[in-house]
């Protein structure tokens, strides 16, 4: 045989073995056998569920004998409450109106009257989630819900939602459909400790189930989706809009049903609820507390229902002395002055937050004069502008992106700007917001520390719209202020014109104290509970913006209190004791609000102070008198001890110096900074040029002793000899003047005037630059050049 035949051969051969192995894979996956083996799996599948089905009874119900109290301890384990007793009288739907009945069935599963008491598409998109690690996601229905209240827990586990589906199935053929739907509407947990539609019933709206209305109805249905979260007396602006929508939906449906009249529908008005009556033993800061707890719970995956069927020990991490030590700080430097007979003192309300920032922890927190008189926690409510305490998180952020001026220069602390009064802001969403300063000051060029040290509008807004407004948000929510999520980007955002809740401002604080490493601030320190297990999250997160970044803000923030808003009553305090301290005073369009955030190397805290109508009141709003609510936002004025508007730098300022330097002891501290600039590292120098129609940077002087630190008592620029008067001018730099014997006498004014401001100070060899608006400058200068712009007023401080 020759080579041409034998390769032939060959050929052949391979061609029969693969036609054989290729034959046996098809004989072996024919589509016959497939299917087969598919309708084999299903069939499979369908006698495991029915044996499972066969095997799984309907259990006895959850009894009410079970229920435990929660134990609530301080961190020394002094129990201060207990809760938990089950608020539940069963009624019958005789005893429920028609409609409202009906509200439940168009809030939670329209089919229910005709479906067998299972959605098995939702079920198993529920399953699939807890499969994914999604958690509680899924569809169910009335009769599935019922089920999990009444017969099994809240866990959310695949063996739980196969039981579910089993027992539901059984249920739904064992019983009537209004025998299920009066069992879901009387075990559902509405919130406010109440199980069952009467007990819902008299805490939302103090009447039976029997006098509910349709719309009365419908918000209960809605708020079987988020208890807390749409509670309409501590909900917050967003939680009330969706309580809205939800209700907004129950009755939409209700019409989709043909169970109520269109024209009916769009008469109806959202039926507001009563206030919540706080439980007993709440009085003073306990209930805050507790309260508190119970949201950080719900928030990391505790059920509010299984909270409320009690046996959970609560273990928080306030410190009992230092709580102590905050009580009595408000009540010395507020509430022991407050006059009950003024309207405006009974309008005042306060709220704190201490945290801990290298742990996370929150030692100490005050919600309110007393819980059982005002069960909105002020510690925790997001209603009131922080203002100007917002102003270092504009800096944070542009200095955590590297920003740049408008004309290319990087924003450092010592970088330039224009801070005159009501300057249009320039750049992409500037959009020409021209904020006014504090009492309409201007102040010409001014570099940023001195600007957060006068809280300069007209400098953060253009900042915030340097860095990009869209980022600014994001940094801010990256920093704690949660609320901001996808808020809109406005210009006006960098007043802290959105809300925040000293709780926020403190964990946003605790992360630059924490050097851009994320505190979310908790106050549960432990939770158990013998049949569930509560896996605390680490309050200690990423770092969210540079350790640079934060440690800049931080020495920019001693200036402060230091040099700034904040000197008479935190600098100067008496029980400071050497203390290195950050911090930013803030004071809220038409007093509304007034703030005080700071913070020692070891402890933030966040004090904000703000008018709440007591009672209906007539107001004066753009000139015209109207007529407010309870509970509305109204200005402080005349409050306490104060004279005039209350602004940061007073009150607030005052309680947390009181409190803070207690708290912390004895003994000089200082902050770890890895920066190079800020108040804390180079004293601040205020440039004598003008900046052009967007700002500039100037590099400031650094002296050949520039301290580390900024002296705990004594502010950089303290005169030393007596003082010596000398002219300067509104806006325009005093250049030159004529040195005799160490005294300036008079100065050279170039392309100025003088507006009734005094110059303090000595040079000695060297030249005094300055400008004086109605104010003083002090300071020394000793061979070198002293540069500074000093003016009557500032920003809101």
């Amino acid at each position: 045989m020759g080579r041409a035949e034998e390769r032939r051969a060959r050929q052949r051969g391979a061609r029969r073995t693969t036609q054989k192995k290729g034959g046996r894979i098809r004989r072996l996956f024919t589509w016959k056998k497939m299917l087969g083996t598919f309708f084999g799996l299903v069939l499979l599948g369908m006698g495991g569920f029915y044996i499972i089905y066969l095997m799984t009874p309907i259990p006895e119900a959850n009894a009410a004998a079970k229920m435990e109290s929660n134990v609530y301890k301080l961190s020394n384990g002094k129990i201060i409450a207990r809760t938990g007793q089950l608020n539940r009288e069963v009624v019958g739907l005789d005893k429920i109106p028609e409609k409202v009945q009906l509200d439940f069935v168009a809030a939670e599963n329209m089919s229910f009257y005709k479906d067998s008491g299972v959605d098995f598409k939702g079920t198993a998109r529920g399953l699939l989630n807890t499969l994914s690690g999604k958690g509680k996601q899924g569809g169910s229905t009335i009769t599935q819900q019922y089920v999990k209240n009444f017969y099994l827990s809240q866990d959310q586990t695949v063996t739980r939602k196969l039981k579910e589906l089993v027992i539901s199935l059984k249920v739904d053929q064992k019983y009537d459909k209004k025998e299920i739907l009066a069992g879901y509407i009387n075990t559902s947990f509405y919130g406010r400790n109440a199980y069952g539609i009467q007990a819902a019933a008299q805490a939302y709206y103090g009447v039976d189930s029997s006098k509910l209305t349709v719309e009365q109805g419908a918000y209960l249905a809605a708020l079987l989706q988020a208890p807390s979260q749409y509670d309409w007396a501590v909900a917050t602006e967003t939680g009330k809009k969706l309580v809205t929508n939800r209700w907004n939906y129950v009755l939409d449906n209700m019409v989709k049903m043909k169970e109520l009249d269109a024209s009916q529908r769009a008469a109806m008005k959202f039926p507001v609820p009563v206030e919540p009556k706080p439980d007993p033993g709440m009085e003073g800061q306990t209930g805050y507390l507790v309260q508190a707890a119970k949201t950080e719970l719900i928030n990391n995956g505790i059920s509010e229902a299984d909270l409320a069927k009690g046996g959970w020990t609560i273990t928080l991490n306030i410190d009992p002395k230092k709580q102590d030590l905050l009580e009595k700080a408000v009540k010395q430097e507020l509430t022991s002055k407050l006059d009950k007979k003024k309207k405006v003192d009974q309008d005042v309300q306060a709220g704190a937050v201490s945290v801990d920032p290298k742990t996370g922890s929150v030692v100490a927190l005050y919600g309110g004069q007393d819980y059982m008189k005002h069960q909105i926690s002020n510690a925790r409510t997001a209603t009131y502008q922080p203002a100007s305490t917002f102003k270092p998180l504009i800096l944070a952020a542009a200095l955590n992106d590297k920003a740049e001026t408008q004309d290319g220069k990087e924003i450092r602390a010592n970088t330039i700007y224009n801070g005159d009064n009501k300057r249009p802001v320039k750049g992409e969403g500037g959009n020409g917001y021209a904020p006014p300063n504090e009492d309409d000051q201007s102040y010409g060029p001014i570099t940023v520390q001195t600007a957060m040290n006068k809280s300069v509008n007209s400098v953060f807004a253009q900042m915030g719209v340097d860095v990009g407004l869209t980022k600014l948000r994001d940094t801010a929510v990256a920093l704690g202020l949660n609320h901001m999520k996808g808020v809109g980007a406005h210009p006006a955002m960098t007043l802290g014109s959105y809300g925040a809740s000293p709780m926020e401002m403190a964990g946003a604080y605790a992360t630059l104290d924490n050097h851009g490493k994320k505190v979310t601030p908790s106050i549960v320190k432990s939770a158990q509970h013998k049949e569930a297990k509560y896996n605390k999250p680490d309050p200690i997160g990423d770092q969210v913006i540079s350790r640079d970044a934060a440690d800049a803000v931080t020495s920019v923030l001693t200036g402060v209190v230091d040099d700034g808003t904040a000197k008479k009553s935190v600098r100067d305090a008496t029980n400071r004791d050497g203390q290195q301290v950050a911090g930013k005073t803030g004071t809220s369009d038409d007093n509304k609000s007034a703030w005080f955030t700071g913070y020692t190397p070891t402890l933030v805290t966040s004090v904000g102070l703000w008018g709440e109508a007591a009672a209906p009141r007539t107001v004066k709003i753009d000139g015209k008198e109207t007529t407010v609510g309870k509970g509305s936002q109204v200005s402080l004025t005349d409050v306490a001890d104060i004279d005039g508007r209350v602004a940061g730098g007073s009150i607030p300022a005052r309680i947390w110096a009181a409190y803070t330097f207690d708290a912390v002891g004895s003994g000089e501290s200082e902050f770890d900074l890895d920066t190079d600039q800020g108040a804390a590292k180079q004293p601040d120098e205020t440039p004598a040029g003008t900046p052009s129609g967007t700002p500039s940077n100037t590099p400031s002087r650094t002296p050949s002793h520039t301290p580390s630190r900024t002296p705990s008592h004594t502010p950089s620029h303290t005169p030393s000899r007596p003082p010596t008067t000398g002219g300067t001018t509104g806006g325009k730099p005093t250049t030159g003047g004529q040195t005799n014997g160490g005294q300036t006498n008079g100065g050279q004014t170039n392309g100025g005037q003088t507006n009734g401001g005094t110059t303090t100070g000595q040079t000695n060899g060297g030249t005094t630059t300055g400008t004086t608006d109605g104010g003083t400058t002090q300071g020394t200068t000793d061979g070198g050049t002293t540069q500074g712009t000093i003016q009557g007023g500032g920003n809101t401080p």
